[in-house]
């Protein structure tokens, strides 16, 4: 292992609001208190107080890049995330297999068709309209990714999904230029496209066939243009890596330049061990490690409090050993809020904790949304996580003489 090390865990929408009690408070979670004991813990704001973050701006601020400055959109960091290799001047969005009937959208997610069904439909999507070629790739259940490459387009196209039941929408440019307007004629002949490969695909007939929803229209959202940004090693002199299961996630890291660590999953739950022992292991060849755990947000955004609270007991139990044996540093904190009360993100801090040799400690004992406001990092942002790295692997540099 190096002789310097940090693991990074970010617990997914780990923030909440007490009813009466927050999940961090209600779960039994002796390891993670313990950490917090020897360590100084603090509140974070990712993108700043009362600023509600999306997962995909907040993990870019967290790791040093403002979202404001190197946020290419949703699309590109998800078909990043998904293994797509994406050239700059490409338009990238997120989509969904739905199912309309009669020109309505009936089902955002085809009754939730699992990956085993949705795969198959894959060859049918990808294709070239005027002058643009159009590849697509199957993700993980009803989600994908889609890439537009071509000439003179933009991402300031509205989405084709209407993100609700009800009426199909048409792309419409967002701006007055001309490679809006084109980029929104393309999507729309595309939507057409997709609707009849998919209403004629054999495996929609034998999913009708079947008394289920058939997946025969495809909605894009989230468009954004890709770019090259300055690598995480250029930026930071910093070797990272990322492991997480995640598309998003694993986008993220891959356009800042880490390497990503995909594991895989088991009847979509999660490995949590499995992600913990993999990070341990990294922490050997690297000297920042990203974990990301996601089963916290799920809950929140669902108003399960005890799925929540249990997901916590589960990251203490499969997760903090394993990190803590690692020898390496730790942080722990979350991306954003997502109390179980809201069922949304929220704009409220989350609690942070750092467990280092070459940190201070405080008289904090327990890890969670109260008791870490007492904290001795006091209440910090977003732009301060990469400082204290760094400050942490002894290469912060020196300001002034």
């Amino acid at each position: 292992m190096k002789p310097n090390s940090v693991i990074l865990l970010i617990i997914d929408g780990v923030g909440d609001l007490p009813t009466p009690k927050t999940a961090l408070q209600a779960a039994k979670k002796p390891n993670m208190d313990k950490l917090a004991a020897e360590g100084i813990t603090g509140m974070f704001s990712p993108l700043g107080r009362g600023i509600v973050p999306g997962s995909d701006t907040s993990h870019l601020q967290i790791f040093g890049y403002e979202p404001e400055v190197f946020y290419p959109g949703r699309g590109p960091l998800e078909a990043l995330g998904i293994g797509m290799e994406l050239k700059p001047g490409d338009i990238a969005f997120r989509t969904n297999f739905g199912t309309a009937k009669d020109n309505k959208l009936v089902d955002r997610r085809a009754g939730r068709i699992q990956t085993e069904e949705a795969q198959p439909l894959q060859k049918y999507l990808s294709t070239k309209i005027d002058d643009v070629e159009i590849i697509f790739r199957a993700s993980v259940d009803h989600r994908g990714a889609v890439i537009f490459r071509g000439p003179g387009l933009s991402r300031h196209v509205s989405d084709t999904d209407p993100h609700e039941t009800g009426e199909l929408v048409k792309a419409i440019p967002l701006d007055n230029t001309p490679e809006a307007e084109k980029t929104a004629k393309i999507l729309n002949k595309y939507m057409e496209f997709s609707m009849n490969a998919l209403g004629n695909a054999e495996e929609n007939k034998l999913r009708e066939k079947n008394k289920k929803l058939p997946a025969n229209i495809l909605l894009l959202r989230g468009a954004g243009e890709y770019r090259e940004v300055p690598s995480f090693i250029e930026r930071f002199s910093i070797e990272a890596a990322c492991v997480a299961g995640g598309a998003l996630y694993c986008g993220v890291s891959k356009y800042i330049g880490m390497d990503v660590f995909r594991l895989p999953k088991k009847n979509n739950v999660e490995i949590i061990r499995e992600k913990a022992v993999a990070a341990a292991k990294a922490a050997e060849k690297y000297e920042l490690v990203f974990l990301h755990v996601k089963g916290c947000d799920n809950c929140g955004h669902d108003g399960d409090f005890k799925g929540k609270k249990e997901m916590i007991e589960k990251i203490d139990k499969e997760v903090i050993p394993f990190i803590k044996k690692s020898g390496a540093s730790i942080i722990i904190t979350g991306d954003h809020s997502t109390p179980v009360s809201w069922k949304a993100h929220s704009g409220h801090e989350v609690p942070i904790l750092i467990w280092s040799k070459e940190e201070r400690y405080d008289k904090v004992k327990k890890f969670d949304e109260l008791n870490c406001m007492n904290g001795g990092l006091g209440h910090i942002n977003g732009c301060d996580i990469m400082p204290l790295i760094l400050n942490i692997l002894k290469k912060a540099e020196k300001y002034g003489s």
